[in-house]
């Protein structure tokens, strides 16, 4: 059992990754991180599109992370 949750934990880490190198920056460098951070915090900008699909997966995929990581302990005993 540890081997089967391990490898899934494998398998949703390399696909947390992906997802999250596909998603767009907020920011345009420096002066997005001075200027752009109020904007993006009250704007009311939504995710359209790939974007909300993309910020829905990683959502999934951390949470599915953060279980089977605790399932990697369980098991292990």
């Amino acid at each position: 059992m540890h081997a089967i949750v391990v490898t899934l934990l494998v398998i949703v880490s390399i696909g947390l990754i992906v997802v999250v190198l596909l998603q767009s920056g907020k920011s345009a460098g420096l002066s997005g991180a001075i200027s752009g951070g109020a904007e993006s915090l009250f704007g009311k900008q939504k995710a359209r599109g790939i974007d909300l699909i993309l910020h829905r997966i990683t959502i999934v995929l951390s949470v599915l992370f953060f279980i089977l990581a605790l399932a990697v302990t369980y098991f292990k005993i």
